[in-house]
């Protein structure tokens, strides 16, 4: 019997640096976390900016408009860790370009000397969303906002980078990169589930019998012919029978 317990939990997590690579001693300023529930958005979410006891680089601020005033007094790392571990702990991460968010968590909790928590692959496994867009639409730009525009998700708030906007957008890429719909609305209403990311069971409503018949409109002879002659283009254009000619053919 399936349980909340059972249902695949994720955490689509993205950050914000005083800049990069992380080998140049750059560290996280922000990190945005929700959380899913098989498909479902739970609500819960982690949220913090963060004090990196570094300057953050003009590049960087121009990117994501988080200053050195404003981070001065936040907290440190070390004063979230404990909470941010216990929140992505055992979730599938959800990342857009993994490697760079994974690389700076890394290096914050080895910072730390809790080499136990020191690489994310031994308590979260991580879907990097940039591959995944690239092995769909290769060749392709495939930038969130590339992504966004391609699978109809709104982002006309993210006028700068944000960790917490960032990872509420990818929630939603990655649902329509995956199949888009998330709500059964064919099963009719009360299938919404329980918010345990199962969906409840609703009557069969059954059609009545006396009802008019669905009127069934047949091609034209014009129409046969039209469709005969594109099927002929298309065999010349690709050197042998259409899939239409070879389905028609194939034994029942």
């Amino acid at each position: 019997m399936t349980t909340e317990n059972t249902v695949k939990r994720y955490v689509v997590l993205d950050t914000e640096t005083t800049g990069m690579p992380v080998t140049d001693g750059h560290r996280i300023i922000e990190i945005g976390c929700v959380e899913l529930l098989g498909r479902r958005l739970t609500g819960r979410h982690f949220h913090v900016y963060l004090n990196p006891d570094r300057e953050i680089d003009e590049g960087a601020i121009a990117v994501h408009g988080i200053t050195n005033e404003y981070v001065a007094d936040k907290p440190r790392f070390k004063e979230v860790a404990d909470e941010f571990f216990e929140f992505i702990k055992g979730a599938q991460l959800i990342i857009h370009n993994a490697a760079f968010d994974v690389g700076f968590i890394n290096n914050e909790f080895a910072l730390l000397g809790q080499s136990e928590r020191a690489d994310v692959s031994d308590y979260c496994s991580v879907l990097d969303t940039l591959m995944m867009a690239r092995e769909r639409h290769p060749g392709q730009r495939n930038s969130l906002d590339a992504l966004c525009k391609r699978y109809g998700v709104d982002n006309s708030n993210r006028e700068l980078h944000g960790a917490l906007l960032d990872s509420e957008i990818l929630a939603d890429v990655y649902l329509a990169m995956t199949g888009g719909q998330t709500n059964l609305s064919l099963a009719g209403e009360g299938a919404d589930g329980d918010g345990s990311g199962r969906q409840q069971a609703t009557p069969i409503r059954r059609l009545d019998a006396s009802r008019p018949r669905t009127r069934v409109i047949r091609a034209s002879e014009d129409e046969l012919a039209a469709h005969l002659a594109r099927l002929a283009v298309i065999e010349k254009s690709a050197g042998g029978p259409s899939l239409w000619a070879q389905l028609e053919k194939a034994p029942e």
